[in-house]
Formats: structure tokens, C-alpha cells, sequence
């Protein structure tokens, strides 16, 4: 399965929802075990709420060896490299521990809780 990620969220890939998009599109081939390349050709801004929603919660059903031979990236900026490899970090991490999840979680729930004051 070829993704054309221009024309599912245009020339930037920032939001959450543009990221939810790509992640039902392609969870059902990857659960397949079908490979699925991702082209962002075209796309000139990148962000990790993006990220974090098309590829970061891949990594809670599927192990880093699955996506590295299933998912196929094509076409990212250097920044965008940068961006997609911080979420991966942070998604391996988040998704193998209970104990960091909940840190995580923590520091999230504390963060918002500042900013609705």
C-alpha cells in the first residue's frame, strides 16, 4: 500500500486529527502484515502531535523489528526525519514501560491542570 500523505493532510502535517487520518489508514494493512510506504512528498512542515497520532501509538501493537520491516517512509525533510525520530523514541519508551507511562502521564495530567488556572 502506497500513502500519499499531501493528499490526505495537504502540505502540512502538524494536528492530531491529520495524524488520526493516517493512522486508520494504515493500521489495517500493517495488521495484515502488509507492507505500507508513506509518501510525504509535497509536505513542507512537520509536527510531533502529528506524528505522535499517524506512527507514535503504532508502537503499542507493534514491536520496533514489525514497523522497521513493515512501514516504509519516502520524502521527508531533514526536520521532518528529526520530528518522526524523537516520537519514535519517546513512543518506544511511553509503550514499554508501565512505570514511564505513568510518569509520563503524570507530568501531562499536572501540565494541564497549570494551564487551565
Amino acid at each position: 500500500m502506497n500513502v500519499q500523505i499531501h493528499s490526505l493532510t495537504g502540505p502540512n502535517c502538524i494536528t492530531l486529527e491529520d495524524g488520526q487520518i493516517v493512522y486508520e489508514t494504515i493500521l489495517p494493512e500493517l495488521k495484515a502484515g502488509n507492507r505500507v510506504e508513506l509518501d510525504f512528498k509535497g509536505v513542507k512542515l512537520f509536527a510531533s502531535p502529528f506524528f505522535n497520532a499517524a506512527i507514535g501509538q503504532l508502537y503499542r501493537d507493534f514491536s520496533s523489528d514489525e514497523l522497521n520491516r513493515l512501514l516504509d517512509m519516502r520524502g521527508l525533510t531533514a526536520n521532518g526525519e528529526i520530528v518522526l525520530r524523537k516520537v519514535g523514541e519517546n513512543a518506544k519508551v511511553y509503550y514499554s514501560s508501565a512505570k514511564a507511562k505513568s510518569v509520563i502521564e503524570s507530568v501531562v495530567d499536572s501540565q494541564e491542570s497549570e494551564d487551565s488556572r
